[in-house]
């Protein structure tokens, strides 16, 4: 692994001074390595972060990369990641014309990195740095305590999706006082959300009502706002002065509770543990933020290599080479998820719609097709509008917010399910459905959505860790819970109790005809009937290394 050389980075100025002038924004300084597959094949298991903390797993995962790489060479044509200064890696055969694709999306993802607001609480920090200190701490601690540091690493990544993300974020975020009083906050984040459990919509109607009251009156609109919640709650004002006027947060991270609960880890035989769980904490909340915007983050690195490259002189001659390549990278599948070629279908059509003015109240109350197709305001502001959701949104909000019946249509996308063919003894697929609605439910489906697990405060103490998992309609998957909870329970040093929701019963439908292809021997149908699911909560318990489980 080797710095690229003069000429290289020299094309690479080149594409930052033109991806500046297109309106992207990211630090100037940047460092480009030259590496080989094998050299990737040492860096994965560090999520390229060549100074990553070196894990027993990782000895496995190189020897099967190792291996994988004997069978299928492969040629990745490039990997970036979020540090200060950014870090990227190129192959080391890349002709000019195809580093200069390479090099606008490399810049999109820094771009994204350094602008989006999930990303907030990386921007000032270098993790190379952090995670060289880390490596060293846990090199240290293995000397003195040998394969035990590995076990304790095992038991915290078992359970390092159980940090309070956007708690981070929200104190990260929180802006000055301006006058707002702890009542707004009690409102906003516990009233609403916790007592009243209203939903996502009334959510926002009542933050623009309170922005609204404001606007009007600076000084008295927070009274004002508070009359009108005072007449159609009036509940707020004792339940707001019982709690003294501070909002209380669930124990949704785990592992801070851990840290800061645990009497087996605060024995001082067991403190170097705590050091340990730090590290796979903090490194988990670095990367949060880059599953949960994989979508958006590949979507807007290919929109701008596919939008600069085509502006870009030094490309002439090799416009067909560039059309094969980014066909091979950007191709939407029929059956699956490209995320590269989703996110950036999606940009293109969003700033298209906000060009011409479909963004309005009087587009979305068009019912006729025509008139929506036909429809053109010509009001502009499409490429604002996309830097502002690069900005401000997650894949989750992305994809909720902005696929729709056109982009559906004009992409001819589809949910795709597949039938036994018995007569063959194969499996055909058909068309589900071509509802826009099925389609994003299809994508959120597939998007990382971690348990929302908290303590239960009230019912844990010094011999038992209680957990609660919040059902949000998908069941734990049981095969992780005995080793999660056993790891748990040895970092707790007593008894853990978990609390969730498991499958009672299934009641299959009636049956309902075979769907199968047009031809064989049924029509197709839109969707089978669902089988009616009735669930139960159950208390898994873990003590002394043996798990047992109840119904409540």
């Amino acid at each position: 692994m080797q710095l690229i050389d003069q000429h290289a980075k020299r094309i690479m100025e080149g594409c930052k001074e033109r991806a500046r002038d297109a309106g992207l924004r990211f630090d100037d300084e940047t460092l480009e390595y030259v590496v080989t597959n094998r050299d990737l094949i040492e860096l994965s298991p560090k999520v390229m972060i060549p100074t990553m903390y070196d894990y027993w797993v990782h000895d496995v995962e190189v020897l099967k990369g190792r291996g994988r790489y004997e069978l299928y060479p492969s040629n990745p044509y490039e990997t970036v990641i979020n540090t200060r200064p950014a870090i990227s890696y190129y192959n080391d055969n890349n002709p000019d014309w195809l580093n200069v694709m390479i090099f606008y999306h490399v810049l999109g993802h820094i771009d994204f990195f350094q602008n989006n607001l999930y990303f907030r609480h990386t921007w000032d920090d270098d993790f190379t740095g952090q995670a060289l200190a880390d490596k060293r701490a846990i090199a240290r601690l293995r000397s003195e305590h040998g394969r035990w540091v590995d076990y304790v690493i095992e038991f915290a990544r078992s359970v390092d999706n159980l940090v309070d993300f956007h708690g981070l974020l929200s104190d990260l975020h929180r802006p000055p006082r301006n006058g707002v009083s702890t009542r707004v906050d009690y409102y906003f984040d516990v009233f609403l959300q916790d007592v009243k459990k209203v939903r996502v919509n009334d959510y926002v109607k009542e933050i623009e009502r309170f922005n609204a009251c404001r606007r009007r009156d600076p000084e008295a609109g927070e009274d004002a706002f508070f009359k009108e919640v005072a007449a159609r709650h009036p509940e707020f004002a004792a339940l707001f002065e019982k709690s003294a006027g501070k909002p209380g947060r669930q124990h949704r991270d785990v592992m801070q509770f851990l840290l800061e609960h645990s009497r087996f880890l605060a024995a001082e035989e067991n403190k170097w543990m705590q050091t340990v769980l730090q590290i796979v904490r903090q490194t988990s909340l670095y990367f949060q933020p880059q599953i949960r915007t994989k979508i958006m983050n590949e979507g807007w690195a290919s929109y701008w290599h596919e939008t600069l490259f085509m502006q870009d002189d030094r490309i002439a001659g090799h416009e067909v080479d560039f059309a094969r390549v980014n066909a091979a990278v950007t191709a939407m599948p029929r059956v699956g998820l490209n995320p590269y070629a989703l996110g950036m279908r999606l940009f293109y059509f969003i700033e298209e719609a906000a060009d011409k003015g479909r963004y309005s109240r009087e587009f979305l109350s068009l019912l006729d097709i025509d008139r929506r197709k036909r429809f053109d305001t010509a009001v502009g502001g499409g490429r604002e509008t996309i830097f502002a959701v690069r900005e401000n949104l997650n894949d989750f909000l992305f994809i909720n917010t902005f696929i729709e019946q056109d982009f559906v249509t004009r992409h001819k996308l589809f949910v795709a399910d597949k039938v036994l063919d018995e007569q063959r003894m194969v499996w055909r697929w058909f068309v589900k459905s071509r509802k826009a609605e099925d389609y994003k439910r299809m994508i959120k489906d597939s998007l990382y959505h971690p348990p929302h697990i908290t303590v239960d405060v009230a019912k844990t103490g010094g011999d038992a860790l209680h957990l609660v998992h919040h059902f949000e309609g998908m069941p734990l998957v049981q095969e992780y819970v005995q080793n999660t909870m056993l790891g748990l329970e040895f970092l707790w040093g007593g008894k853990v109790v978990l609390e969730t929701t498991e499958v009672k019963s299934v009641k299959q439908p009636e049956k309902a005809q075979q769907p199968t292809l047009p031809g064989i021997a049924a029509p197709v149908v839109d969707q089978a009937p669902e089988p009616e699911i009735t669930w139960q909560r159950v208390r898994y318990t873990m003590k002394d290394r043996k798990l047992s489980k109840g119904l409540i």
